[in-house]
């Protein structure tokens, strides 16, 4: 179980610049024809004017005049969320109470998808701020700093979910992907098991991933557990490339009597592929899984797994955007409690070796 903390704070917005549309294009070397209609569709310019403009936009900090009007001036009552992937439901489920929150008060959401790229996070960013929006939601803590800047010369309030660090600079509400690993884990040793398979879901560019596997792995070296490096393998979330992940973990020369899942979609993989082989869980080997998603409890056998505050932290980032919105204070930051669900898929281990 995690502590709850929180950090009170007034609502900060900083102001942008008198940037205009012709600095823009003289900086650029185009006309301002040019500029307008990259703003409204960059993929209409040559990609060598566009890189330009692109520049001239960034080292003059320029903020579109429409965008910047909508803000500063009237509100657009459109929220923005930018999410890694709709295929892992567990983003799906926490946009569903973010969006309901919103919707009580007369607001609509804009959702972009990232596809787990901080670039392509910045791209639907910009043009979420150069349609006009009046807040935005983020995914983890890994952005690039730009963005930040960017945001924050819109004078637009956003916050970071799914994640939670003491020392991040800047809002957010969720827990800390560690703690919660380091918690899982445990659970594991405590009814006995000592050999180790992990799925980890890919690292790159996913601070959540990341500090799981970091949890998972600080927790076994602490209790003095050698985990072989061909048993750490990371996985896409789909069950197509666990399978193959789960083929590799069961072929191995020592078999893992129990395997931690980065999420439960990966867990699910892990099981199918179990049945396929003939191996019985969790009599033969113990699957654990991360999220609670809503099939966890009804695939067979039912997933043990860390259960994940979606519906709250959907509706809380809400409550930040909006109470930014109305300059009302703010708790910049909020740690949210996770619950490990023991079902059927763990159990101690037959034989240790």
């Amino acid at each position: 179980m995690v502590d709850k903390k929180s950090k009170q704070t007034r609502s900060k917005r900083s102001t942008g610049n008198n940037t205009t549309l012709q600095d823009v294009a003289k900086h650029a070397d185009v006309s301002t024809a040019t500029v307008s209609r990259y703003l409204a569709n960059p993929e209409a310019v040559k990609s060598e004017r566009r890189s330009r403009i692109e520049l001239a936009i960034k080292q003059l900090d320029y903020i579109p005049h429409g965008a910047a009007q909508a803000l500063a001036s009237q509100r657009t009552r459109t929220i923005g969320a930018i999410v890694p992937t709709l295929h892992n439901a567990i983003f799906a489920q926490g946009l569903e109470y973010f969006e309901r929150r919103l919707q009580t008060e007369g607001y609509s959401l804009l959702v972009g998808i990232s596809n787990y790229s901080p670039d392509e996070e910045l791209t639907q960013a910009e043009k979420m701020m150069n349609r006009g929006i009046d807040g935005l939601l983020l995914v983890g803590l890994t952005h690039k700093e730009y963005l930040h800047k960017r945001i924050q010369a819109n004078n637009i309030p956003y916050v970071s979910t799914w994640s939670y660090r003491d020392d991040y600079p800047y809002p957010c509400i969720g827990f800390k992907n560690d703690e919660a690993a380091i918690h899982l884990t445990q659970y594991l040793l405590d009814i006995g098991h000592k050999k180790f398979g992990i799925i980890s879901g890919n690292t790159k560019d996913n601070d959540r991933a990341t500090d799981r596997l970091k949890g998972f792995l600080k927790t076994l070296k602490e209790n003095k557990i050698d985990i072989p490096a061909g048993n750490v393998i990371e996985s896409a979330y789909n069950i197509h490339e666990s399978r193959i992940a789960a083929k590799k973990l069961l072929s191995a020369t020592d078999t893992p009597t129990a395997i931690i899942c980065g999420n439960d979609v990966i867990a699910y993989g892990v099981i199918y592929e179990c049945q396929n082989q003939g191996v019985k869980v969790p009599e033969d080997i113990s699957i654990i899984g991360f999220d609670d998603l809503e099939a966890s409890s009804q695939i067979l056998p039912p997933l043990t797994t860390m259960q994940v505050p979606f519906m709250d932290m959907g509706e809380k980032a809400a409550d930040y955007i909006l109470s930014c919105i109305n300059k009302e204070t703010v708790h910049e930051k909020t740690e949210l409690n996770v619950n490990l669900i023991v079902r059927n898929t763990t159990a101690p281990p037959k034989n240790n070796g």
